[in-house]
């Protein structure tokens, strides 16, 4: 659940920039968006429609939740949307920038440096569940370089740290 609140935030902190009339609609696909992960890991995205339908979700929501999974699940959702491309960019992203700050000694990301992520992320053995192919992907839908993406990552994680 830590998982899906940062990744709430961190969208709703991008919704101020690109949709400040749809905050929290952002915000609700970024929290919706790893809804079956913990008991579907095997179907992840797949039970995530299903289960967001069953208790009838706008399908909206539910494309825009899924689309994160396009090409690594079975979802067809391609992230279309500048919100599905920022959540898919930003939803490995978080966990492997969580995983950097907890390594500080202040455990927090309000010090951490993009310098220090790219270290982090070159390193393939760190954060190993946190994919660098979907991260550049996402860099690369979103028209951004590696290192703007982290920055702003970095900046909407502080916002929210210790929510």
């Amino acid at each position: 659940m830590h998982h899906a609140k940062v990744v709430s935030g961190v969208m709703r902190y991008f919704a101020s920039e690109y949709e400040p009339e749809n905050v929290e609609y952002w915000a609700v696909v970024g929290l919706l968006h790893d809804v079956d992960f913990e008991e579907y890991p095997e179907q992840h995205c797949v039970k995530g429609e299903e289960l967001l339908r069953a208790n009838n979700v706008d399908e909206s929501i539910i494309r825009a939740a899924m689309s994160h999974g396009w090409g690594v699940t079975s979802t067809a959702h391609e992230p279309l949307h500048i919100m599905e491309k920022i959540l898919f960019a930003t939803d490995e992203l978080t966990g492997l920038i969580g995983a950097a700050a907890i390594m500080r000694p202040s455990k927090s990301v309000q010090d951490l440096e993009v310098k220090s992520v790219k270290k982090k992320y070159k390193d393939k053995s760190f954060a190993a569940g946190c994919s660098r192919e979907i991260i550049k992907t996402g860099a690369d839908m979103l028209g951004w370089e590696l290192d703007e993406l982290i920055e702003r990552v970095i900046l909407a994680m502080r916002t929210i740290e210790g929510l």
